[in-house]
């Protein structure tokens, strides 16, 4: 049967007026409810203004619902959320983890961007959200949905965990051949980044650019894994010098982003099919020790010399920035022993993250299935 969300949905506006110790939460699209997200401590604030949140109840950034932030709250009792959130209960002929994949469903998702509206950042009321269709089906129907669903989400993390071990492997063999780049060791000379790399900034476009035939501009998006994904891409017709297009060997990283955790993630660029560029929040950082590079990338080392300059605001790393980092150089024979024991490595992450793409593929399918 399918209903308006606003039959199953209703707002809390329920606040923390008696100034209640109740723990800070805040709602991300990857952890959902969590407690660690906030750098600075909010404790000090006053948040008698914050709204609860109990137990079994949902809440979502009405500006950050168009990337998933949205989740239930399933870990205590009640807890409280900026006052900038939107909270709601459900109906008992719902289940709330039913809801909670239709919600983060790319159809639903598509549907906020198209419904969301402001001049800095989409906002999306919950009064638009009410005006959404579900497909509400028995409890039991729901149940034996959301335990399928359940399963894929958990052979999805548990490949993506699989990559990130991999990571970390690369990262142990840097530290074995190389010892911690924070504190060289081995005494190799330290050289600025500038002296054996070339980086600079994407192409800027305009949104009359955008076509469906035009070149691949590649985005923060597109960097999974420290590998290209080309799941979500946007192509462009206009004028792009030599240097915005990419090659073989090229690192490419953010260097803007909303979140300060995913300013500096790179990926390394290979076996490209056809011409590529990349977008103004974008550098290419092109250098013959590009293997040794892209596991410092990854590195606290370098971690902690661009935190102190990205802004709080901004969340971002600029060229100028990336001429002030230095770094211990080993010899580029040294290095390329390094990339020879990395390859089986690689060869072994290209597989998961294969199969990890046909798990994607499947989620997508169930989900058009089930909520489309």
């Amino acid at each position: 049967m399918i209903i308006k969300l606003g039959k199953v949905i209703s707002e809390y506006s329920v606040r923390n007026k008696a100034d209640e110790d109740i723990p800070v939460y805040s709602v991300t699209n990857d952890k959902g409810f969590c407690t660690n997200y906030f750098s600075k401590d909010v404790s000090s604030k006053d948040r008698t203004t914050y709204k609860i949140v109990p137990y079994g109840y949902f809440a979502y950034n009405p500006s950050r619902i168009n990337v998933g932030s949205v989740d239930w709250q399933h870990y205590e009792k009640k807890v409280i959320v900026s006052p900038l959130y939107v909270v709601f209960y459900v109906d008992e002929v719902i289940d709330q983890r039913y809801l909670l994949h239709y919600l983060k469903s790319d159809i639903t998702l598509k549907f906020i961007k198209s419904n969301s509206a402001g001049s800095v950042r989409d906002n999306l009321k919950l009064s638009v959200l009410q005006e959404f269709s579900i497909n509400l089906r028995t409890k039991e129907e729901q149940y034996k949905i959301v335990n399928i669903l359940d399963k894929v989400d958990l052979l999805i993390s548990l490949y993506t965990e699989k990559l990130e071990k991999f990571d970390e492997l690369t990262k142990s063999l840097f530290i074995e051949m190389f010892g911690d780049p924070s504190m060289n060791p081995k005494g190799y000379p330290e050289k600025s980044l500038s002296e054996i790399t070339e980086y600079w900034n994407g192409l800027i476009y305009k949104p009359e650019d955008v076509s469906n035939e035009g070149t691949i501009v590649l985005r923060s998006s597109n960097i999974r894994n420290a590998t290209l994904d080309f799941e979500d891409i946007v192509r462009v017709s206009c004028k792009i010098g030599d240097k915005k297009y990419v090659q073989d060997n090229d690192i490419l990283m953010c260097s803007r982003n909303g979140s300060a955790r995913l300013v500096g993630k790179v990926a390394l660029i290979k076996d490209i099919d056809e011409p590529m560029s990349f977008g103004a929040f974008m550098i290419i950082i092109r250098s013959p020790y590009y293997q040794y590079l892209m596991t410092y990338f990854q590195m606290p080392a370098f971690r902690a010399q661009i935190t102190t300059g990205a802004t709080t605001t901004i969340n971002q790393i600029t060229v100028r920035m990336l001429d002030s980092v230095k770094l211990p150089v080993p010899e580029l024979d040294f290095i390329n022993e390094f990339s020879d024991f990395i390859k089986p490595i690689d060869k072994s992450k290209l597989a998961v993250k294969k199969s990890l793409e046909e798990l994607e593929i499947l989620k997508k399918s169930l989900m058009q299935k089930y909520f489309a």
